[in-house]
Formats: structure tokens, sequence, C-alpha cells
């Protein structure tokens, strides 16, 4: 079980009074930032996980975060529980459940025919082009490619192509009027 907590209020919070409020490992992750817009994502993400961590688990304070393997966090303090984080423009969102998760969200923009043509496969060219809305085609398969290869820990690769052949993942997509957000999962009983 699982849970998504997705927050577009970017731009509605004190920056820095949030700095005071994050660990200290996460603000110099936020201020490698060179706009203030990546360090408002990147400490949002970090204050949505806080706020999914005590409503779920009803653990309180700073979570310390370390990378597996492939870059993919984890709690130090909780290792039983799995969450992921991602940011762009339009939000932020956060994932937390007892078995491996990945979540990507993504700001729809301008389709970008190029990357479609490199990075999807000729059934996927296909759903996108049947599509009266080519932008948010692209980005729903584009947010499951990249949750995939969140919950796996592989991360983004080379080729993107083959990536949605995978039969044991579950996804769940939720969409704002300018984001696709996407929850990946492993099918019950199933890992990897």
């Amino acid at each position: 079980m699982h849970k998504l907590f997705i927050d577009s209020n970017i731009h509605d919070f004190n920056l820095q009074e949030a700095f005071g409020k994050i660990s200290a490992s996460r603000r110099e992750k936020a201020l490698r930032f060179k706009h203030e817009q990546g360090q408002r994502e990147c400490v949002l993400a970090y204050l949505l996980l806080k706020r999914a961590l005590k409503e779920v688990y009803g653990i309180e304070g700073n979570p310390e975060m370390v990378e597996q393997e492939g870059g993919k966090p984890m709690l130090k303090d909780h290792p039983e529980i799995h969450f992921n984080l991602s940011h762009c423009k339009a939000g932020v969102a956060c994932v937390v459940g007892d078995e491996p998760v990945g979540v990507d969200i993504e700001r729809v923009r301008k389709y970008n025919e190029s990357l479609a043509h490199h990075t999807m496969n000729d059934k996927e060219l296909q759903e996108i082009e049947a599509s009266t809305d080519k932008a948010r085609a692209f980005i729903r398969l584009w947010t499951r490619k990249e949750a995939l290869l969140k919950l796996t820990g592989e991360g983004i690769r080379s080729d993107l192509k083959p990536v949605l052949n995978r039969k044991n993942v579950r996804f769940e997509v939720t969409e704002g009027e300018d984001f696709v957000c996407t929850v990946a999962t492993f099918n019950e009983h199933e890992n990897g």
C-alpha cells in the first residue's frame, strides 16, 4: 500500500523560513540549485516527505536520506519505509509506502516530435499520434518510463524506447491542469 502527495504551490511559502525546517543535508542540496525555482522545488519535495511520514507513519522531525546503489533514496533510520520524490516547475510529488515505489511529475509543455522519436518506441509513437493532445500523451508515457526507472533504481538511461516492456509493473496516473504525475509499483508479490 502507498500514498501519493502532490503540492503545486511552489511559490506560496517563505523559502528562507523553510530552510530552517529542513535537514542541513537537504538545505545544502537545495542551495546547489542555481535558481530559486529549483531551490523551491527541492525544499518543497522534502517538506512533502516530512508531511507524508507524519501522516502515514507518525514519524516527526527531519528524515535523513541516504542513496542506495543506483542513486535511489532511502530513509536511513527507516529502511522498511519506501518513498520517492519528484519535482518540476508545475509541482512536487512524494509517494510513501511499504513496498518499493517510483514517482515522476512533469509539467505539460509543447510537444517535441524529435524528442518523442528519440525516446518512444513505435507503439508509443502511434499512441501519441492518435491523441488529440500530443503533448499530454507524450508526458503520460514519459512519466511512466521515469517512474518505472525510479522504482527499479535504474535511473534515466540512454535507451528509453524499451523501458515499458515490463509486465510486472502497475501505474497510477494523476493529472492536473498543467502536469502529469505517475506512480509505479510492482504488481503484488513480484520484485523486479
